[in-house]
């Protein structure tokens, strides 16, 4: 136990440093951790192939691994390059009773600032015991969850009248000069701390548990708001026989209060806002084909955004996710993998919303947590600045083992262009088209040490 505790110590100051990330895959979170489960689809239920996968994906997995009945130290880096685009499309309206000039039109589309995102993890798992049943430790801390946009500074980032009728325009000054958007600028990013626990009564069951402890931050163009959310994460593994491994996970819902990030009301105060990673449950299984040459995994994941705190107000659906990855080992020591994961949009299309309430002539409103907002600006907020839309990941990957103790594995990840529109009207009225489009690649690196 002494051992235990000093690798313990020394993650936890590695984790220190380590900067948070950002990203998005299915959903706002990622398909797998490490180079080998990503550059497989993301699968791991069954039969995680390194530690740092075995906490992501099925604590149980932690007496199973191809590491057992040794150790392992896992690092591993994600070059995350998310490449996102906004349209906003004004129809122009005629001159009519209410506005008698009329509104002319315009339209524009601009690309998020570009940036090259580094996603660091780190992994270990121990034996406590060599003899069954076996109990055996992990630890890992990972970025797990996030995404965001930044259109400072672009031709979206400004007022309403100086989007239609140009710069300086007082069009629209006695109506507190508003936006042309709201959400121009987005950043979720989430780190979560992992200790775990695996006990193995026999060769063919184990049984897993590990602690989430989420740090997270938001930031809304306000400034960053960090908070902590706690959870856990259940998982079991059956080894039917030599060749087929079966493995379900189930992870609770952690919610995170991040305090004052936006005036949704419009009352000059900063208003809370809490989200939750939403329950998740999941179902694997491992087809060993060619022992110690060639490993198939699929996985299905059911993610309950839909009664998530914060998803739900911003109107997401429920998840499903289905990855399939192979392993194939030509030689002893190179490891060639693919992989193919799919998570439909979890994000609703609100087609035809009212901007203007008919009845009063005053801008609807929306609600979130309590507060209301113009819908237009609640639908620009979903569309622009949270468009978690990806669905089709494609991905592949090499590993080489330079000895017993160290390997290196590589691998890339793809995920097609994806774009969402709504079509409604803004908070005059004005017909106007929102359009999102959003694109990733990821490089992922790694290094594995088994003593």
């Amino acid at each position: 136990m002494k051992s235990v505790s000093r690798y313990v110590l020394l993650l936890g100051l590695i984790i220190l440093v380590l900067p948070l990330p950002v990203l998005a895959t299915n959903g706002d979170n990622m398909i797998g951790i490490g180079p080998i489960s990503r550059s497989m689809g993301g699968v791991g239920i069954a039969a995680p192939q390194d530690a740092i996968s075995a906490v992501f994906s099925n604590p149980a997995a932690m007496c199973f691994g191809p590491f057992c009945p040794g150790s392992e130290f896992n690092f591993s880096g994600t070059l995350f390059m998310p490449h996102v685009d906004a349209r906003i499309t004004l129809s122009p309206v005629p001159p009519n009773p209410m506005m008698p000039t009329g509104l002319p039109g315009g339209s524009v589309e601009v690309s998020s600032d570009f940036k090259i995102y580094g996603i660091p993890a780190i992994g270990l798992s121990v034996p406590i015991t060599t003899t069954f049943p076996l109990w055996r430790f992990g630890i890992a801390a990972y970025g797990v969850s996030g995404l965001g946009v930044d259109y400072r500074n672009s031709n979206i980032d400004t007022a309403y009248d100086d989007f239609l009728m140009g710069p300086g325009s007082t069009a629209f000054d006695g109506f507190g000069d508003p936006p042309i958007i709201a959400g121009e600028y987005t950043q979720l990013q989430i780190m979560k701390f992992a200790p775990t626990v695996a006990y193995q009564p026999n060769e063919k069951l184990s049984l897993g548990l590990s602690l989430h402890i989420d740090y997270a931050n938001l930031d809304l163009n306000n400034g960053s708001s960090f908070n902590y959310g706690f959870g856990a994460q259940l998982g079991v593994i059956y080894k039917v026989n030599d060749m087929i491994t079966l493995g379900a996970t189930y992870t609770t819902p952690q919610e995170v209060k991040h305090e004052n990030v936006n005036d949704f009301d419009g009352d000059g105060v900063l208003d809370d806002l809490k989200l939750e990673a939403p329950q998740q449950v999941g179902i694997g299984a491992a087809l060993d084909i060619i022992p110690g040459k060639l490993l198939v995994e699929a996985d299905v994941k059911w993610i309950n955004w839909q009664d998530a705190t914060g998803y739900e107000d911003f109107d997401w659906d429920n998840q499903w996710v289905f990855a399939i990855g192979a392993q194939y080992k030509p030689i002893k020591n190179l490891a060639v993998r693919v992989g193919y994961n799919y998570g439909d949009n979890p994000l609703k299309v609100h087609d035809n919303f009212i901007g203007v309430d008919p009845a009063t002539g005053m801008p609807a409103m929306s609600t979130v947590q309590g507060k209301s907002l113009p819908t237009y600006y609640y639908e620009t907020f979903r569309i622009i600045g949270f468009p978690a839309i990806v669905q089709h990941h494609f991905t592949l990957g090499i590993g080489y083992e330079l000895s017993n103790k160290f390997a290196l594995h590589a691998g890339y990840m793809h995920a097609f262009e994806e774009t969402i529109t709504e079509k409604g009207t803004t908070l005059f009225g004005q017909p106007v088209e929102i359009q999102s489009t959003l694109s990733e690649d990821s490089l992922e690196f790694g290094l594995t040490w088994r003593f």
